[in-house]
């Protein structure tokens, strides 16, 4: 029996990385802290959403049994500690006691298993969480304080699933009285801070838990507006209706503004996000895999992270970044090679001046640009992209999911795990949400005998034959790995910029 106490790491975190701290949080009184998110999720429920700015927000909502801070390590959340027993096959987790939701209602073991079946049961199919918690076979009610988690098999990467998005602990009560719908709007967790009033599309405003376990928050508010617009952000920090405007907001061009306002300041630390152009691999020209690899070396990779994203990024060859468990440092990518993609277009019998369409999130001015740029060299090879930008809830929630993009469409991705299954599963396998095109026999095979295996030597070889072989068929054009930039005004004390923009602000506050 191995048992797991506060400060433990989970296993990958030989890849942790240290976060960048604004600065040292000294005892402020309390107040209001404004923040600007590009992306209204239009659910709170956190087995609906796979986004990253859900997290940005209801990080402070709602606890999970562990917890991942901005350090990347793996301590302690609404779980004192845990052991492992039956060989890894059940995980036993010991329960703080004397904790309440936000209502009121008691948080206990029943209330453990209650987010377990739901998750995993139809309301959780109903979202894009519950694959990655597949290895959960049953929770078992020990006692009030203590619960079993049985496992279908080990699974290297749970605890860190546990302290985030559908691993997020859930009231029973509240949500078997008031309803599925009216929790998706009106969400109550264990957290740091509770929802007062949500306003969709404009913001989100919480106040500060007293009570929480952890110790009561710094700040007595929390506000998040919900401003796709860059320089509408900007303009607020500039103007000081906002202390904080976080990833991906901020375009390259911008960071000089905020850094000559000698009130701001901006804070860039590397991330897990991934940013490529996904092909549709079922219909038209991108069907044909020579087509696909042709548009990929069409592309200079390298002179765009140079030129555009001024080195606050770097290029990528699989759709993972350096920090990702799984990456494969020997992998070589396509070359730009504008003659050779000539020749496959040739051979594919595409004609000089076909039409591609590129789909893109419309709020992400970086990709804007980039997308501006990446039809500019396809166009020296004769193919003609029209560029089709879509309000990010819609492209993410519909037109993806739903299959309709064009021949490409922008994916980012956060791979907030650090381990490429969470990346390479949801976006590879067979019937997934962000998969909408592709079936590959051999590539679901590759991604499901990887996920029980406990020796890391050995998945490891499997995640990067994963990365091979999505290389090997030209599933995406890879563009770049970015920084995680946020602009913050300095009345902001005690802030630390989390990597994967899972923010939790109970020990920051302001002037």
């Amino acid at each position: 029996m191995t048992t797991f106490k506060r400060g433990l790491t989970a296993t990958f975190m030989a890849l942790a990385l240290s976060a960048t701290a604004f600065t040292a949080a000294p005892a402020f009184a309390a107040g209001k802290m404004t923040i600007s998110t590009p992306q209204d999720p239009g659910s709170w429920d956190p087995i609906d959403t796979f986004l990253v700015q859900w997290s940005a927000v209801a990080t402070n909502i709602f606890d999970g049994l562990t917890y991942r801070g901005p350090d990347l390590k793996i301590v302690p959340g609404l779980a004192e500690s845990w052991e492992e027993l039956d060989g890894g096959k059940r995980l036993r987790f010991h329960l703080r006691q004397n904790v309440k939701f936000h209502d009121g209602e008691p948080f206990n073991a029943a209330a453990v298993k209650y987010t377990f079946d739901r998750l995993l049961g139809e309301q959780g199919a109903k979202g894009p969480q519950r694959s990655n918690y597949t290895s959960i076979d049953s929770v078992e009610v020990i006692d009030d304080n203590t619960v079993d988690m049985k496992l279908k098999a080990p699974d290297p990467v749970l605890l860190t699933k546990l302290a985030g998005y559908g691993g997020m602990i859930v009231p029973p009560k509240y949500i078997q009285e008031k309803g599925e719908d009216n929790f998706n709007l009106n969400p109550v967790g264990t957290g740091p801070f509770k929802f007062v009033s949500y306003q969709p599309k404009v913001n989100i405003k919480l106040e500060a838990n007293a009570d929480y376990w952890g110790g009561a928050p710094k700040l007595s508010e929390l506000e998040y507006r919900f401003i796709a617009e860059p320089s509408t952000a900007v303009a607020e920090l500039q103007a000081g209706r906002v202390d904080l405007v976080i990833p991906p907001t901020i375009p390259i061009g911008m960071i000089p503004v905020i850094k000559g306002d000698p009130k701001l300041a901006v804070v860039s630390v590397p991330g897990p996000t991934v940013d490529a152009l996904r092909f549709n691999t079922r219909d038209g020209i991108t069907a044909d895999p020579k087509v696909r690899k042709a548009i990929i070396m069409a592309v200079d990779r390298d002179t765009i992270v140079k030129s555009i994203l001024a080195g606050e990024a770097s290029p990528i060859v699989s759709f993972q970044s350096a920090l990702s468990f799984g990456y494969d440092p020997n992998l070589k990518g396509l070359p730009f090679d504008p003659a050779g993609a000539k020749k496959l277009l040739a051979e594919a019998g595409v004609k000089p001046g076909t039409t591609l369409q590129i789909d893109i999130r419309g709020s992400d001015a970086t990709m804007n640009e980039v997308a501006q740029v990446i039809s500019s060299y396809l166009s020296m090879v004769g193919l003609t992209a029209t560029i089709k930008p879509y309000e990010t809830n819609v492209i993410t929630n519909d037109i993806i999911p739903q299959g309709k993009t064009g021949a490409m469409f922008q994916q980012k991705w956060g791979g907030w795990t650090f381990d490429y299954d969470n990346t390479a599963y949801a976006m590879y396998h067979s019937g997934e949400k962000w998969n909408p095109y592709d079936k590959d026999e051999k590539m679901d095979k590759l991604l499901e005998s990887q996920r029980p295996l406990t020796d890391r030597a050995q998945r490891e070889k499997i995640l990067q034959e994963v990365g091979a072989y999505a290389s090997e068929r030209a599933l995406e054009l890879p563009l770049y790995n970015s920084n995680a930039i946020f602009g913050i005004s300095k009345r902001v004390k005690g802030f630390v910029a989390a990597p994967d923009n899972r923010l939790k602000l109970n020990e920051v506050s302001v002037d």
